[in-house]
């Protein structure tokens, strides 16, 4: 199973498309780790920084539906590269959610007053972030003692795929 916590990053837009994710140019590589340096690098937002603002960066915070676009596994790739194993939002394109989840990683979908707590939260910038798979929480820190926790809601079919690793890895096992 991958890791699901770390430094929270809210992207304050909505319809951030798997070309702002990963731009298509890059989609003849042949490795996941050549996509690394041009995640996010076409991502216009006021203040946003692809090279600085992505540093140790684990989770995502967006607005709603994230992902759409292009079908393209690529773009959840990008994001593993990086080490970003987590996007949070009020909606996700339906085939780049299902992406996330076949690659063992997570699409959490939460209500807009909840993203807007966890935006409200991570604006200064040092707000960390912690999965519990198994028991569908999430708890949010923002380094100074404020803390939120929250539910979320995965079907079993998902968590049995984010536990195993993803897809590839649950057809091995199962299969």
């Amino acid at each position: 199973m991958k890791d699901f916590e770390g430094k929270m990053l809210c992207l304050d837009r909505a319809d951030i498309n798997t070309d702002e994710i990963i731009p298509a140019k890059y989609l003849t590589e042949i490795s996941k780790s050549a996509l690394k340096p041009h995640l996010l690098e076409d991502l216009v937002l006021d203040g946003f920084d692809p090279k600085a603002d992505l540093e140790d960066v684990r989770v995502i915070v967006a607005r709603e539906n994230f992902g759409c676009g292009s079908s393209r596994e690529h773009a959840p790739w990008a994001l593993e590269v990086n080490g970003i194993n987590v996007v949070i939002a009020p909606s996700f394109a339906r085939i780049f959610r299902q992406n996330m989840f076949n690659c063992g990683m997570m699409a959490i979908e939460l209500p807009e007053d909840k993203v807007q707590a966890l935006f409200e939260l991570g604006a200064g910038n040092k707000a960390q972030l912690c999965i519990d798979v198994e028991n569908e929480t999430l708890t949010a820190t923002d380094g100074s003692g404020k803390e939120l926790k929250l539910e979320f809601p995965i079907s079993q079919f998902d968590k049995t795929l984010v536990k195993t690793g993803g897809w590839v890895e649950f057809a091995d096992k199962n299969y």
